[in-house]
């Protein structure tokens, strides 16, 4: 199986990052490789980093959709979830950046499209504040946490602290559960809407239930707390940001209306009625809004509006 060893032994044992390195149509099977015979070097690695609570295979809609068109793409588990290491700390963000730096540098990643997904969006940001952007030409914003998520006096539009307090309450008292409701929220799933099936929300509980109870109680701190506002300064390169104004695990007004006020250079599209689970509700939108941003070549270095759909 591909693992990459982290430098981080903190915790008494090194910590191992599961990684999906696919090329084409050909899944690679070996870790810290570089590229295969078949991949085109010419073209841009695109990195996907998993949200909360789940893992890499979360985005499986996105690696297929990228693979098949020639793209090489890379997805990781962060350490304490999927088959990561699951270590009892290093759940913060200059952690996650230096396992992502861990990820670029054994895999001799270059001009690589970083797209991070709800808490994997402190990732992209706090890379390019503590790596300085190493090796990255673009990044994606997508359904992020970022710029800040708490409420607090010099951020009015943030989450109450009570509404964290509650989750940690509830993880803690019965994990599973937690889980289970949480996915509905999640996607949108209603009495009257169902934009996924109960399947999808079973698979999910099952990816969600196998991570570290510790590292998913530690990373809802993590993503809570992370003030990112002074890192976004640092992404100096193309950003896409795409958030759904239905979105009620990761508001849209604390986060991506936020991130586009400090990067207001970024292309930043609003997907209409669309939960923070877009990835699966909107994939066919997301994938070609992915792609235009993969291709476009040319980048407009003034301000840009956002566009609803």
């Amino acid at each position: 199986m591909p693992y990459i060893q982290t430098k981080d032994s903190r915790f008494g044992e090194p910590v191992n990052l599961f990684v999906q390195d696919v090329t084409g149509s050909s899944y690679s099977s070996s870790s810290a490789t570089g590229l295969s015979s078949s991949a085109d070097t010419t073209q841009p690695t695109i990195v996907f980093i998993h949200g909360w609570p789940l893992s890499h295979e979360m985005w499986e809609n996105q690696v297929a959709y990228f693979a098949d068109r020639g793209y090489r793409c890379v997805a990781y588990d962060r350490r304490g979830f999927g088959k990561s290491s699951k270590p009892w700390g290093g759940y913060d963000y200059d952690t996650f950046a230096d396992d992502l730096k861990a990820v670029i540098d054994e895999l001799n990643l270059n001009n690589v499209v970083l797209v991070g997904f709800s808490m994997g969006g402190g990732e992209v940001a706090r890379y390019f504040s503590r790596h300085g952007g190493a090796n990255v030409s673009k990044a994606v914003l997508v359904s992020a946490v970022t710029p800040f998520m708490l409420q607090t006096d010099d951020n009015p539009d943030g989450v109450p602290q009570d509404t964290f307090d509650s989750m940690a309450e509830d993880m803690q008292k019965d994990r599973y559960a937690f889980l289970e409701t949480f996915a509905k929220q999640f996607y949108g799933v209603n009495l009257v809407s169902h934009p996924v099936s109960q399947a999808h929300l079973n698979h999910d509980f099952m990816l969600a239930s196998l991570a570290s109870p510790k590292a998913t109680l530690e990373c809802a701190k993590a993503f809570s707390s992370t003030d990112f506002r002074d890192d976004m300064s640092s992404i100096t390169v193309p950003t896409l940001i795409i958030h759904g104004d239905a979105d009620k695990t990761v508001p849209i007004e604390s986060s991506g209306e936020k991130s586009h006020e400090l990067l207001p250079n970024a292309d930043y599209r609003i997907y209409d009625g669309e939960p923070h689970g877009l990835f699966v509700t909107a994939k066919d939108q997301l994938n070609e809004d992915l792609l235009n941003f993969v291709q476009e070549a040319a980048y407009q270095n003034q301000s840009s509006a956002a566009v609803t759909y």
